[in-house]
């Protein structure tokens, strides 16, 4: 099929890796513009433009699709027979969206109608989901509202991150987009009108750690936001980077206000506060009486590190709370 492919991040590329291996024909390939990126801030192509241009496919970079009639022209003029949307990260206008004879289809990186927008593979994690999937959805004016047609799910567990889960639904996208464009032609199922849900953009205000939750709700926190936008907490207005935890099988006292002993600082009576370190290997109170165990973590400056290695060269105390003070990251 005569294709193009309009997709920005690597979640994208696999797809337009799986349309071309299997022999069509991808005319041109739209991503936004190279951003500055390193210490250097030299302008860096997307990922689906450098995986487009190691295919010898052309690629544009408009900056909008928006009142942009020369590129909706252009758009038209490729007599396509359907475009290919992948976390592209551009609105497309009706001009655009009806060009095609198939018109435009989305890989969408959830369950439809759950978890329409902007950050559904962190959604999922975020919201303890017991499963998640793609969606192929048949693209029309409204966000994320299209008629699906083809889906498939995988299972999230306690271990699930936003990394695995992104890489094995970014595969499932590219085998599923095959799967469409080479069947006939046919008409998406509507979306149930039960059981819709939207998430929002993430900034990196969405990784600030509140250690009053329970250990449960931050553990996925630190799972569904690593490597973005990262979970952080404060130690002495220092910002530390959160890059791994587990859950802990047993619960401190049920009420965080019970006094426990915490025999490194020979302290009989201390009151146990949710962001406190309640031991040598950074087991942390959170509300509810759980705790957390950080297993990777970073300083401002510093790799991350696992904690082992952290604490051989800054000691963090029983007793010390994190999250007291609360800077601007």
């Amino acid at each position: 099929m005569r294709l193009a492919f309009m997709g920005t991040p690597d979640f994208a590329v696999p797809a337009l890796r799986a349309l071309h291996q299997a022999g069509h024909d991808i005319v041109t390939v739209y991503s936004q513009p190279p951003r500055p990126a390193g210490r250097g801030k030299k302008l860096r192509p997307s990922p689906v433009q450098v995986a487009a241009e190691e295919l010898g496919i052309p690629v544009r970079t408009p900056l909008s699709l928006r009142r942009n009639a020369e590129e909706h022209a252009y758009f038209r003029d490729l007599k396509l027979d359907a475009a290919v949307v992948a976390a592209y990260g551009l609105i497309l206008p009706m001009e655009m969206l009806d060009a095609p004879a198939r018109g435009c289809l989305n890989i969408h990186a959830s369950l439809l109608p759950r978890w329409r927008g902007a950050a559904p593979i962190q959604a999922a994690i975020l919201a303890g989901d017991s499963e998640s999937g793609v969606t192929i959805m048949q693209m029309d004016a409204g966000l994320d509202t299209g008629g699906m047609l083809l889906r498939d799910h995988v299972a999230l567990t306690a271990h699930t991150t936003a990394t695995t889960l992104h890489d094995d639904l970014a595969a499932m996208g590219g085998r599923l987009i095959v799967d469409v464009l080479g069947r006939p032609p046919f008409p998406g199922t509507p979306q149930p009108e039960t059981g819709i849900t939207y998430v929002q953009r993430l900034n990196r205000e969405d990784g600030r750690i509140d250690w009053t939750r329970p250990a449960t709700d931050i553990d996925r926190q630190v799972r569904a936001l690593t490597p973005w936008p990262g979970t952080f907490t404060v130690l002495d207005g220092e910002v530390i980077k959160i890059g791994a935890a587990s859950l802990e099988n047993s619960n401190l006292p049920s009420s965080i206000t019970q006094m426990v002993r915490i025999a490194e600082h020979g302290r009989v009576n201390m009151r146990v506060v949710p962001g406190m370190v309640v031991d040598n290997q950074l087991l942390v109170a959170c509300g509810n009486g759980t705790a957390l165990r950080i297993t990777r973590l970073q300083r401002p400056g510093r790799g991350m590190m696992e904690a082992a290695d952290f604490l051989r060269g800054q000691a963090i105390a029983p007793g010390t709370r994190f999250g007291t003070e609360t800077p601007n990251v």
